[in-house]
């Protein structure tokens, strides 16, 4: 039973991370038989975790590609529902668009002083590789990957608090400027961003020696 719940965990995973997948796409992160893996494939199938959709080709057969539902995508970690996001605008309704912006900014804040508390690196990798572990413990399911000009290119596959951010959006404006407090000597660019439509957020931190 509890491989079985792996290969499930781990389908979602890949097409949390893939946002669309052909089975032939799928089976690179396997190395149990494709009968196997489409057995755990239709359960989830079934059971509306993820959708399934034909894509007709000129010659030959149909193929088939799939995507998380929204079911799904809710089988990650999702650390506020609907209760912030009311609070937030009843403070906006009792006391103005001010307010609420100065909570978020206080939000950012402590983040900004937990990352610099918790950091034990001093070269720009350690910090990276740390700030990386520590979002991706926080849910933000995070890959990273040094770019051959020493920068690094930053994918948050999940957002745990699209609820809030998706309302104000001035959280996104608040993380790259996280970024910037934690790495003081480099560039911060954000590139795609989830509460926009995008599957991923990206950002490029650019390595501190290549950024004066």
């Amino acid at each position: 039973m509890k491989e079985h719940t792996s290969t499930k965990l781990k389908l979602l995973q890949v097409l949390k991370k893939e946002h669309t997948s052909t089975m032939r796409e799928i089976m690179r992160h396997f190395s149990i038989s494709e009968i196997a893996v489409r057995k755990h494939m239709n359960v989830l199938l079934r059971e509306g975790f993820i959708d399934e959709e034909a894509v007709k080709q000129d010659i030959g057969r149909p193929y088939y590609v799939y995507t998380l539902t929204k079911k799904g995508h809710q089988t990650f970690p999702n650390h506020f529902e609907q209760l912030p996001v009311e609070l937030l605008q009843d403070l906006e309704e009792v006391q103005g668009k001010e307010a609420v912006t100065r909570v978020l900014e206080r939000r950012m804040h402590r983040e900004i002083n937990a990352f610099k508390e918790a950091l034990r690196s001093e070269d720009f990798d350690g910090k990276m590789e740390e700030i990386a572990r520590m979002q991706d413990e926080n849910g933000y399911m995070v890959e990273f990957l040094k770019q051959e000009d020493g920068s690094y290119e930053m994918r948050n596959y999940h957002c745990p608090i699209i609820n809030i951010s998706s309302k104000y959006n001035e959280i996104c404006a608040n993380e790259k400027q996280t970024f910037s407090e934690v790495f003081p000597n480099s560039k911060v660019l954000a590139h795609t961003c989830i509460t926009e439509g995008d599957h991923v957020c990206t950002w490029t931190i650019s390595n501190p020696k290549d950024s004066k």
